[in-house]
């Protein structure tokens, strides 16, 4: 099974052009009005907002999850400015992790699990 989560923006080819020039995502379907990314299984889709009659959807968060803290170290480097914070370790959650933003001001988060997880 699979899903995929969408949110609206007033600003769809900045938006795509940050996920797949700066995280590495890869364009997986073009839609009248809407784009679906795709990064190593996780499906993510931007439409434009003024075709739904309403503004950017900046609530939630976008997680990537990395093998380890290398993957999570590159993403840091490569979203440069757009971090909030450099990678560190969450102890309640047993995660390494940062945010970032997006061009919508979307919080975006980069981290890897620090324990087994149930597909491990």
């Amino acid at each position: 099974m699979s899903g995929l989560v969408f949110f609206r923006t007033t600003q769809r080819d900045c938006v795509v052009e940050w996920y797949t020039e700066t995280v590495g995502a890869e364009v997986w379907l073009e839609q009248p009005g809407c784009t679906i990314l795709e990064y190593d299984g996780f499906r993510i889709g931007f439409c434009d907002a003024d075709e739904q009659g309403t503004g950017t959807e900046t609530e939630g968060i976008v997680t990537f999850v990395y093998d380890d803290r290398a993957g999570v170290d590159a993403a840091h480097e490569r979203v440069g400015d757009a971090a909030r914070e450099a990678p560190h370790v969450n102890e309640r959650y047993e995660i390494y992790q940062f945010f970032a933003d997006d061009p919508d001001g979307r919080t975006t988060e980069f981290q890897t699990f620090l324990h087994e997880t149930p597909d491990e």
